[in-house]
């Protein structure tokens, strides 16, 4: 079927694709469509729910029917739209939805059960017997439910996710889009240019027109090679699927290979050109193959040089059936036309041509392929032998991406169409045939004017217009035709998911007329291609069913996407490791030759515990590390730490807002211990701040929370405080720091520091700049563990170099790496609240800090902090616990008074960190209890029925160690 000349495809070079095993022979520039289509191929699918034949049906990002697999093994992706699949040499492409073979489909006996399968037939059938939905009925819905099937295997070639910037976003590279481009362009602006073809033109391409003197398509290339020049990045065989907030589109991009690339392109200003979708016109039997959109034809034809069929019928009330057929009629081929408008209305036929004036298609006939034609009119019907049927009902202007900010596109009359409303996303203008602007000189003079406004809202020097190309300016004659009369169960709607007119009408008997719910109870548009060329013509049967106007009957709330776009594309590279990135902290390597095991905390990859000589379980070389720390000296990596630079001259206005107590007292060369609370009032993390200068902080945060402090100190910058000149900067990465806590820690640290670390010159909670080795670097006195303590830190790349001097320095002492096993047990038997307290559903209050929220200053979460519920006497507050006997304590565990039931009503509190601690010689756990500071020496019973423990407890201090901390300002 492929013409012996004309098209823009490469005939110099030949070469094969396969379908269903099937070889098929292609040219560059050809879409798989094209090439079925050139080799005789009109069967290529089946429906979802009815299992019909059907057959390519448009030319482009609207096809409703031919679907395809494409790719094989790892690398297959179901649902592939043949109409703009790329042909490329090797291509594997595979039918769907049938079993055993696309001709012979036994799920077409679903067809013959039609009658049964009306619309919200599975809302009326799955509802009885009951005891039949589990074991008969979602089984049936699951095995039938989809079309492709995912290989179930990992992508080789996962999607790229990236980032562009623009002041001008074009969307659609027709003659609309190409002049604002160029408008754009000319006047200084950094534009993209997002087209989902993988050439420039739109409609011209798939017209014999002339631009400027010269064929569209050639036209269309010059302009290209102009953009360019002027630095427009061209986004070819790219898709803008989706528009949120704050000028960001979502875009897919395919490469030449299939690649894909997922960006969020940052526009200050859009132009939509994405022109318009030709709708098709609901007759009887207008699904089978061989029934195609007469512009799809006109595209085949013309671009592709491939006769969609030898003898055809077009249909339709406007200019577009004509120019379809004098484009058959020009190729050699025959056609009659079949116009719904009167003879009155219409001129001579093309010549070569039949015409049949006030006559409409009212069937077909045809199992795997149209074969005959039936045209109705006042005179009667006849059947005429037909291999092509193509139709056109007129044009839909592309409005989805102008509706994603919930607005509503308004039936236009004289457009024959919706259009977009006054509503639009902020900075989108919209040009060309996507507000009804027919022609090709309307759509060039459009795009210019929206090209040209964009740059003089974004300041540029815009210059006197130039002359447009000349270009077709013809009026279009058309008579909108949705419906021909009579058509009911035959006549399809939606394609895909086998809607017919009978449907929609049905769907408005039983009470389900308004349009959303006309698309639910029936499926209308629900179909990958979401309604392009089935939705209109849904909403004209439901007009009709209802005696209301097109413009009443509304249509339903667009969305993003409006192409699909694959689940992998969002996922892209992020599974596996990639997923969640592990981060490793800078004295990973040392730790790991040193026989270190490793644990997930936060993002990061942190020692647990180091194994020694012969030690056999987990507990022997956490109870030696904790004890060292109590007796001698111990280092302990806690890079991971949340660290966030904060500067500028309202610094200490900003964290006195953001922290419960008060920072802006604090003096240079000090720091404080802080605490973070949420809007609710409850604690959302805690940390330490340094103050280096008079406008400059260090704040510190916990391991687990970094991201989200920084995230949360960033939105109150710029959300709640954006007139505070205030910059935050994450260091989390830039530093390593390594704890050196014990008794012997001032002697290690002098050793290793050229500065003087005294008592006098390094007080607790003070910090200075030091120098290590010759490198400079920071100490601050800080302790977690309740022992005279330091933090060291460096750069980041010395990191291992500092453990390894360290452990050099401090062989004598016996210092030695403790990991954060060792560190959780020293917490707890110090009583620091950590993440298992800061759980998100405590007070300052309940951890024993309620005196730390300054009656001073507003911060966030004073007001609710002080609810009457948070501030109850009754609520659960922070204990140590010390387990009576030989019991063994969980996290987790519940708490009851001896004796009483074990129910919510009698529950207490709960158990939120345990430990065996080498220091007291026995399980020590910190939890909430019920007025717990008044019940010190009370016996409690912590309950844990998942592991089947019950232990008695006496309720002593959180402070297990220690208690006056004498030991960390020694």
């Amino acid at each position: 079927m492929r013409l012996s000349k004309g098209g823009l495809i490469d005939r110099s070079e030949t070469f094969e694709i396969r379908f269903d095993g099937r070889r098929i022979p292609a040219h560059p520039g050809d879409t798989v469509a094209s090439a079925l289509l050139a080799a005789g191929e009109r069967l290529v699918a089946r429906s979802f729910k009815h299992h019909r034949p059907r057959g390519i049906f448009s030319a482009g990002a609207e096809e409703p029917n031919a679907l395809v697999g494409v790719g094989r093994g790892s690398r297959h992706e179901p649902n592939v739209r043949a109409t703009v699949q790329e042909a490329r040499p090797g291509l594997r492409l595979a039918s769907q939805n049938r079993w055993p073979l696309l001709s012979v489909d036994a799920g077409a006996a679903a067809d013959l059960a039609k009658p049964l399968l009306g619309a919200g037939f599975y809302y009326k059938t799955f509802m009885w017997p009951k005891a039949f939905w589990e074991k008969v009925y979602e089984p049936l819905i699951r095995n039938a439910a989809g079309l492709g099937r995912l290989s179930g295997r990992a992508d080789p070639d996962p999607a790229e996710k990236r980032t562009r910037d623009c002041d001008l976003l074009v969307i659609g590279a027709g003659p609309a889009g190409l002049m604002a481009a160029r408008e754009g362009a000319r006047a200084g602006l950094r534009v993209v240019l997002a087209e989902e073809d993988f050439l420039l033109g739109g409609r011209l391409l798939a017209e014999r027109e002339t631009v400027g003197g010269v064929p569209g398509a050639e036209w269309a290339e010059g302009v290209r090679a102009e953009l360019e020049s002027l630095g427009v990045r061209v986004m070819a065989r790219t898709a803008v699927f989706g528009v949120y907030d704050h000028g960001l589109y979502g875009a897919l991009e395919r490469g030449p290979g299939g690649r894909a690339t997922l960006w969020r392109v940052h526009a200050r200003r859009a132009v939509l050109a994405a022109g318009a979708i030709e709708r098709p016109v609901a007759f009887e039997g207008n699904d089978r193959p061989g029934v195609m959109l007469a512009g799809a034809a006109r595209a085949y034809l013309n671009r592709w040089a491939v006769a969609p069929g030898r003898k055809a019928v077009v249909f339709g009330a406007g200019d577009d059936a004509w120019r379809t057929a004098e484009a058959m009629a020009a190729a050699g081929l025959e056609a009659v036309i079949a116009d719904a408008r009167p003879v009155s209305a219409l001129g001579p036929a093309p010549e070569g041509v039949k015409l049949f004036a006030g006559t409409v298609v009212s069937g077909t006939r045809g199992r795997l392929g149209l074969r005959e034609v039936r045209l109705r009119s006042d005179r009667g019907e006849r059947w005429v032998q037909a291999d092509l049927l193509a139709a056109s009902g007129g044009w839909s202007p592309s409005v989805h991406l102008s509706c994603h900010h919930r607005g509503r596109p308004v039936w236009d009359a004289g457009v024959g169409g919706f259009v977009p409303g006054a509503d639009l996303p902020p900075g989108m203008s919209v040009a060309g045939a996507a507000t009804g602007a027919w022609s090709t000189h309307a759509a060039l003079r459009d795009g210019a004017d929206a090209g040209r406004a964009a740059a003089e809202a974004l300041g540029a020097s815009v210059g006197a217009a130039e002359a447009l190309p000349e270009a077709e300016d013809a009026p279009r004659r058309f008579a909108p035709l949705f419906l021909v009369h009579g058509a009911g169960k035959g006549a399809y709607v939606d394609l895909q998911n086998d809607v017919t007119v009978a449907d929609v009408r049905q769907a408005e008997e039983e009470g389900f007329g308004a349009v959303e719910h006309l698309k639910r109870y029936t499926t209308l548009g629900m179909a990958t291609d979401q309604g392009k060329t089935g939705n209109v013509l849904g909403l004209a049967a439901l007009a009709q069913a209802t005696g209301v106007s097109m413009g009443d009957a509304g249509t339903t709330i667009y969305r993003p996407p409006w192409t699909p776009v694959p689940i992998s594309a969002f996922g892209g590279d992020h599974r596996g490791e990639a997923y969640r990135p592990a981060l490793e902290a800078p004295s990973h390597a040392w730790a790991a030759a040193r026989r270190a095991s490793f644990v997930d905390s936060g993002a990061w990859k942190r020692a647990e515990w180091y194994v020694r000589g012969r030690e056999r379980g987990w507990r022997d070389s956490v109870d030696r590390e904790a004890a060292l720390v109590r007796e001698a000296v111990g280092i302990c990596d806690v890079s991971t730490l949340g660290k966030i630079d904060v500067q500028g001259p309202d610094a200490a206005a900003f964290l006195d807002f953001v922290y419960a107590n008060m920072m802006s007292s604090l003096a240079v060369g000090r720091c404080r211990y802080g605490l973070m609370l949420r809007e609710d009032g409850f604690v959302f993390d805690d940390g330490t701040v340094a103050r280096l200068g008079e406008t400059h902080f260090l704040v510190t945060t916990t391991t687990a929370n970094a991201g989200a402090v920084m995230r949360w100190m960033e939105f109150v910058r710029q959300g709640l405080r954006p007139d505070w000149d205030v910059t935050l900067i994450s260091a989390t990465d830039q530093w390593a720091q390594v704890a050196v806590a014990g008794p012997r820690s001032r002697t290690l640290l002098e050793r290793v520091v050229a500065e003087d670390v005294s008592d006098a010159a390094l007080p607790f909670m003070g910090w200075r700049d030091v120098t290590v080795g010759g490198v400079a670097g920071r100490v601050f006195r800080i302790s977690f563990s309740g022992e005279l303590a330091y933090e060291l830190a460096v750069p980041a790349r010395y990191g291992g170099a500092l453990m390894e001097r360290l452990m050099a320095a401090g062989a004598d002492l016996g210092v030695a790496p403790y990991g954060t096993e060792a560190l959780g047990v020293l917490r707890i038997e110090k009583g620091h609240a950590a993440g298992a307290e800061l759980d998100g559903r405590t007070t300052a209050g309940d951890l024993g800090l309620g005196r730390m929220l300054s009656k001073k200053k507003d911060f966030l979460g004073r007001a609710l902090a002080h609810r009457e519920g948070l501030t109850d006497c009754e609520r659960p507050a922070l204990v140590g616990l010390r387990v009576v006997g030989e019991g063994a304590l969980s996290a987790g565990a519940h708490l009851f008074a001896p004796g009483a039931g074990r129910t919510a009503a009698e529950d207490q509190g709960w158990v939120s960190s345990v430990a065996w601690s080498p220091a007291i010689g026995g399980m020590i756990g910190l939890g909430f209890l019920a007025r717990g500071a008044e019940r010190m020496g009370e016996t409690v019973t912590a309950s844990d029925p998942v592991r089947g423990r019950e232990t008695d407890c006496e309720v002593v201090s959180p402070h297990f160690v220690d208690p006056d901390g004498e030991r960390l300002r020694g």
